[in-house]
């Protein structure tokens, strides 16, 4: 994210690295899409989370089963823990915090060709036990009953603009939520342990080989979850990315909000995803 989350003071990110132990300066780091990120002395990469969109017990066995992971994997760059052995460490009543090792190295960007050793690392994940904190991913897109209710009544939004391209694009939407229900019922009935986005902006190339960061997605699901990535599967899950997309910017674009960068891009995201439907 390239603007600063709203209601959390840097003294209240400080208090919640003390309880690491870590004392430095936190320096914000506008990369990703979602989460809020600083780095701290190049050797410790944080994440605060919006609890408002990432409900907490979801991020905690997120959390914990990559912790877990890591022991198992090193490709894993799993958080670490506080002094208090937790992976999640609440800031305030809105935003979560996990703090990470620094990775040295060059991560790609969303949409850039998947490294091929990729399918490496995730065979070796699909088969690892799954430790117990591991949550099920849902097949199931959250926001499908709100997407098909603005179908029929689209009502008023706060982004005019996004509300046009709704719009001019709710027959492919009809058709998109039509194959997504037709695909979950081809779905296999197998079940590993999956990252859920293992995109090329979540690769790090490092000189002791490929990593993979950005574990609140891990769950249990069929291979195709991450498999879609390299090419492979039936598309549900692929078809599943753009609804799920297509579903959160509109409740955010909907919303009242400030006009910012990250505003900006979820409307450039919205509106490219529903062109390529």
């Amino acid at each position: 994210m390239e603007d600063l989350p709203a209601g959390l003071p840097e003294h209240e990110l400080r208090d919640g690295l003390a309880r690491y132990g870590i004392t430095g300066k936190p320096v914000h780091a506008p990369v990703g899409f979602g989460d809020h990120h600083w780095t701290v002395y190049d050797r410790w990469f944080t994440s605060v989370s919006d609890l408002t969109t990432k409900p907490l017990s979801r991020l905690r066995r997120a959390m914990d089963t990559a912790a877990a992971l890591g022991e198992q994997l090193p490709f894993v760059v799993a958080p670490v823990r506080s002094d208090d052995g937790d992976t999640v460490v609440l800031l305030n009543d809105r935003y979560a915090l996990s703090v990470f090792p620094y990775r040295a190295g060059k991560a790609g960007n969303f949409g850039d060709p998947v490294h091929e050793g990729v399918a490496e690392l995730l065979t070796a994940l699909h088969r690892c036990e799954p430790p117990e904190s591991t949550p099920v991913a849902p097949v199931e897109v959250p926001g499908t009953v709100a997407l098909a209710a603005l179908l029929d009544e689209p009502g008023e939004w706060f982004s005019r603009q996004a509300r046009e391209v709704f719009v001019a694009h709710a027959d492919a939407v009809r058709a998109a939520l039509a194959e997504l229900d037709r695909l979950a019922g081809h779905l296999p009935g197998e079940r590993v342990v999956t990252h859920g986005e293992p995109h090329a902006g979540n690769v790090i190339r490092t000189p002791a080989g490929l990593c993979l960061v950005d574990w609140d997605t891990v769950g249990l699901a069929p291979p195709e979850r991450d498999l879609w990535f390299l090419g492979g599967g039936t598309g549900f899950y692929a078809l599943r990315w753009a609804v799920d997309d297509i579903a959160g910017f509109a409740a955010e674009l909907r919303a009242p909000h400030e006009k910012s960068r990250d505003a900006e891009l979820a409307l450039h995201y919205f509106t490219e995803t529903l062109r390529s439907l």
